[in-house]
C-alpha cells in the first residue's frame, strides 16, 4: 500500500523514473561496467572479464529483488550489488568486479548520472516556463494595472512587467543549475580514503578513464566521498527555484482574492468543486499546492548543509539523509514547475477589475506624477512634494478625488492648466519605460535558449 504522496499524488513519471529503484541500480551497474572497462584498458584485469562484466551489468541480469535478497544477509547495499553482479558473470569474470573501488565510488559516480538526468528534465521544464512567461509578458506589456508596495496601492505598472520580471528570474535559476551541474556531476574512483592506493600507479588513470566512459568530469580531489558542498549547492539551487515558483504562486493567489480578482486560476464549473460545504467557492488550489510543496523543498537546505561536515575522511551520517532529500527535492520541484505551467497557461484575466483597482484611490496614485511635473515647471522638489502631500492627505481625509483637490490649489494652478491636470491624472499614460523594459527582456531572451 502506498504511503508517501510522491508514490500516488505528487510527481511526474519522467522524474520518478530517474529515481526509482531499478534505474538507480542500473546506473550503479553502469559504473561497475565502466570501472571494469577502464581497468581492462590499462591491463589491470583481463579484457574478456571486463566484457563479460559489462554484458551482465544490467537489471536484466542483476535484479532489484536479488540485490535486496542478498542485502538482507549482508546488510550492505553495494556489497550486495557486487555479489549479485559477480554471480551472473560467466567463468572467473565475477572475480574482477569492483576491483580497486570502494562503495562510495559507485554511489557518488552513479548519483552524478542521476543528477545529470534530473537537471536535464528540470532545465527543460524551466525553459518552457520561461517561454510561457515571456509570451505573457509580450501579450500584456500594455495592460496597465496598479502596482502595490507594502500591500498598498503605489503607482501604475503593467502585467507585462510582472511576467517579464519572473521570466528573467526563472532564466537565472536555469543558469544556476548549469553552473552547479559542472561541480556536482563528477566521476570518482578514488578508493577508501581518496588515495586510490589499491590501483597502484594506474589509479589516477583509472579514475579519469571511468569518468570519460560515463561522460563525466573526474573529480579533482576527494576523500572517500565527493565533497558535499556540491550537493548542498544543488539542494540550495532547487530550493531557490522553489522560492521563485512560490513567489509566482503567492502573487496569483493574492490577485485572485475576492476583493481584488484581477487574475486567477481557471476553474471548470462543470466538474471542479471548490468546497465540500460552500457551493460558491473557486479556490486557487494549484497555486496553494505550489506554495505548500515549496516549503518542503526549502526545508531540505539545512540537512544538505549539515551533510558536508563529516568525520575525518567520511562517516555515514549523510547517506540516510540523502536517500530522502535528493530524490524528493528533484521530484517535488519538477512537480511544482509543472503545476506552475498549468496555472500560467490557463491564467484568467478580469480586465474590468484591473481597471477598477487602478482607479480605486480616486487618483491618489498619481501624486508622484504631480510632484514630478511641478518640479519640471520650476518648483523645488521638496516644495513640490510638500504641496502634493498636503493635497493627498486632504483628498484622503475628505474622501475626494485628488484631481478635485488639486484644481482648487492656487500654488498648483499657477503652473499647471486644467488640461495638464487631466493628462496627469490618467494612470494609463504613467507607466514610464515599462514597455521598453519588457521589450528589452524579450530581446535579451533571444540569446537564452
Amino acid at each position: 500500500m502506498a504511503i508517501h504522496p510522491i508514490e500516488f499524488r505528487y510527481g511526474t513519471e519522467e522524474m520518478r523514473n530517474v529515481w526509482e529503484s531499478e534505474n538507480k541500480l542500473q546506473k550503479m551497474l553502469e559504473v561497475e561496467a565502466a570501472l571494469a572497462q577502464a581497468e581492462a584498458n590499462l591491463n589491470l584485469i583481463p579484457k574478456e572479464a571486463a566484457d563479460e562484466i559489462s554484458s551482465k551489468a544490467s537489471t536484466e541480469y542483476v535484479t532489484v529483488e536479488r540485490v535486496a535478497e542478498i542485502e538482507r544477509q549482508t546488510n550492505h547495499d553495494i556489497a550486495s550489488i557486487v555479489k549479485a553482479l559477480a554471480e551472473v558473470c560467466k567463468g572467473d569474470a565475477g572475480e574482477y568486479v569492483h576491483f580497486g573501488a570502494t562503495s562510495n565510488d559507485i554511489i557518488d559516480t552513479s548519483q552524478s548520472l542521476l543528477f545529470k538526468d534530473s537537471i536535464e528534465i528540470l532545465k527543460g521544464r524551466l525553459t518552457e516556463l520561461t517561454e510561457t512567461l515571456l509570451k505573457l509578458a509580450d501579450d500584456n506589456k500594455n495592460t496597465v494595472c496598479i502596482g502595490r508596495t507594502h500591500g498598498q496601492h503605489a503607482l501604475p505598472t503593467t502585467y507585462g512587467m510582472k511576467f517579464a520580471l519572473w521570466a528573467d528570474e526563472v532564466h537565472r535559476q536555469i543558469e544556476r543549475l548549469n553552473e552547479c551541474k559542472e561541480r556536482l556531476c563528477v566521476g570518482m574512483v578514488t578508493g577508501a580514503v581518496g588515495t586510490i592506493a589499491a590501483l597502484g600507479d594506474e589509479g589516477l588513470a583509472v579514475h579519469k578513464k571511468v569518468s570519460t566512459i560515463l561522460g563525466l568530469n573526474p573529480v579533482l580531489i576527494s576523500n572517500q566521498v565527493v565533497q558535499r558542498d556540491n550537493h548542498a549547492e544543488f539542494i540550495m539551487d532547487l530550493a531557490n527555484t522553489a522560492s521563485t515558483l512560490d513567489k509566482i504562486a503567492v502573487e496569483i493567489r493574492n490577485l485572485q482574492r475576492t476583493e481584488i480578482k484581477e487574475i486567477g486560476e481557471s476553474f471548470d464549473p462543470e466538474k471542479q468543486v471548490g468546497s465540500s460545504t460552500m457551493p460558491h467557492k473557486m479556490n486557487p488550489i494549484t497555486a496553494e499546492r505550489i506554495s505548500g510543496i515549496s516549503r518542503v523543498i526549502r526545508a531540505y537546505v539545512v540537512p544538505a548543509l549539515e551533510n558536508n561536515p563529516l568525520w575525518h575522511e567520511r562517516d555515514l551520517t549523510n547517506s540516510s539523509c540523502e536517500r530522502i532529500i535528493l530524490p524528493e527535492a528533484c521530484i517535488l520541484l519538477d512537480y511544482i514547475i509543472v503545476l506552475t505551467l498549468k496555472v500560467l497557461k490557463n491564467l484568467v484575466f478580469y480586465p474590468e477589475n484591473i481597471e477598477k483597482d487602478l482607479n480605486i484611490t480616486n487618483g491618489l496614485i498619481m501624486a508622484e506624477r504631480f510632484m514630478a511635473e511641478l518640479t519640471r515647471k520650476g518648483i523645488g522638489r521638496q516644495t513640490a512634494y510638500a504641496i502634493v502631500r498636503e493635497c493627498s492627505l486632504k483628498a484622503n481625509a475628505e474622501n475626494k478625488g485628488l484631481r478635485d483637490v488639486v484644481l482648487l490649489k492656487d500654488e498648483i494652478r499657477k503652473y499647471l492648466s486644467e488640461d495638464d491636470i487631466k493628462e496627469i491624472m490618467d494612470p494609463h499614460t504613467y507607466i514610464g519605460s515599462s514597455v521598453e523594459i519588457v521589450n528589452n527582456v524579450l530581446e535579451e531572451s533571444k540569446g537564452w535558449f
